[in-house]
């Protein structure tokens, strides 16, 4: 049980300083050029009509060869992304240190279906991993088990049907290279936090992150699993994991965040005629979110986690339980993140008042990162007020400078 005690003086002094409204923290590693740009982009998404129109006809126009990668590039990707390769992603990590914000480093490349795609992938995954090792700049790493395994292999296993004996063989080549990265990623002191997957193919996800976590999770957290807490079975999934966990004798360790798929869901479970997952409104996931941190937060020696969010209100009761339980900002069980291109002012303000906090920074190809991008695009305008505030943030920030 923790005790609630006096804060102390240093604490005193932070809680009061801490606010997602200070534009000058949160945009001091731009400049004025870039914030213009950044309003620029932001205008654009804001626009559902030519989101809708662009996400559409973008991976049409690299299918056919059209020459829009610079355009792309030098706009949308150059504002989420940190690079086509490791390399060009070291101004990005190396400029985001300056200002205390770490990196999680994600190969953003997805939908593949192949062996020999999958075995490319874990080899990126593990120079990766290396290519961050001696840097203590980006703790973690991020995976999508899709990115290794076959789609049909996963909603097979999930809907538990008897697999073939080439389909084990399959299963078993899966689980072979989930051990190398996390074996590569334990040796070099890294963290890999596995992305969740739609409903339909999530089980078998859980289960495999389950068994790494159990292999590597003794002494550190090495295996993140995500928690979506979009649908309403997930709080009691947490729950049951740690159960699981300290009877297992490992760590928990897992990645808080709202959901990514909410209107793909629906629409599959209307079509198939299932109860749908999904949480009925907003209201019911965000308190389900913020139930699913406070949980994490009373049992923070047993579990390490990422609140890993947009929403002010979630990464404020955070920062405000550790402060108000004499708790370090830097806790090395809590960490915060948010996406690279968004949430400045979360990141910035947070990392300014000491706390762990990283970016998520995907890379690859321009072609290979469109379907990433154009699922940002989308997320984001589906995201009451989220552009506008984006917008004000951006605005207020300009207005100050000219000042």
């Amino acid at each position: 049980m923790i005790l609630y005690l006096p804060l102390t003086a240093v604490m005193q002094t932070l809680l009061p300083m801490l606010s997602f409204d200070n534009t000058e923290n949160a945009f001091a590693y731009k400049t004025d050029k870039e914030l213009r740009k950044s309003k620029f982009l932001f205008k654009l998404i804001n626009n559902n009509l030519l989101v809708k129109i662009g996400t559409r006809l973008t991976p049409i126009a690299f299918k056919l060869h059209l020459p829009i990668k610079a355009v792309v590039k030098s706009t949308i990707f150059n504002h989420f992304c940190g690079g086509e390769t490791l390399n060009e992603t070291l101004s990005v990590i190396d400029k985001l240190a300056m200002f205390n914000v770490g990196t999680i480093l994600d190969y953003g490349v997805e939908g593949k279906q192949s062996d020999e795609d999958f075995d490319f992938a874990v080899e990126e995954f593990i120079k990766a991993i290396k290519f961050s090792g001696g840097n203590k700049n980006i703790p973690f790493l991020s995976l999508k088990i899709t990115g290794i395994a076959r789609l049909k292999l996963l909603e097979k296993i999930a809907t538990e049907k008897t697999l073939t004996d080439s389909e084990t063989v399959e299963w078993n080549r899966v689980k072979g290279r989930m051990h190398r990265i996390c074996k590569n990623a334990l040796e070099n002191g890294k963290s890999m936090m596995i992305d969740a997957e739609e409903t339909w193919i999530q089980k078998p996800v859980d289960d495999l992150v389950e068994e790494m976590s159990r292999f590597y999770n003794k002494e550190h957290a090495v295996v993140y699993n995500t928690i979506q807490h979009y649908r309403h079975d997930r709080l009691a999934f947490l729950k049951t994991s740690l159960q699981k966990a300290k009877s297992g004798n490992y760590l928990l360790a897992v990645k808080l965040v709202r959901g990514a798929y909410m209107e793909k869901e629906r629409a599959r479970a209307k079509k198939m005629n299932y109860s749908s997952p999904i949480n009925a409104d907003k209201t019911a996931t965000d308190i389900d979110y913020n139930a699913g941190v406070k949980f994490c937060l009373k049992n923070i020696n047993s579990i390490s986690f990422c609140v890993a969010s947009h929403n002010e209100a979630s990464n404020m009761l955070t920062a405000k339980f550790l402060l108000e339980q004499q708790l370090s900002p830097n806790h090395p069980n809590v960490h915060f993140s948010q996406l690279f291109g968004m949430s400045d002012h979360i990141t910035f303000n947070l990392a300014k008042a000491g706390f762990n906090v990283t970016k998520y920074l995907p890379y690859g190809p321009v072609k290979e990162v469109v379907p990433y991008l154009m699922r940002r695009a989308q997320e984001n305008t589906s995201v009451s007020g989220q552009m506008g505030r984006e917008l004000n943030l951006l605005k207020k920030e300009l207005t100050r400078r000219n000042n």
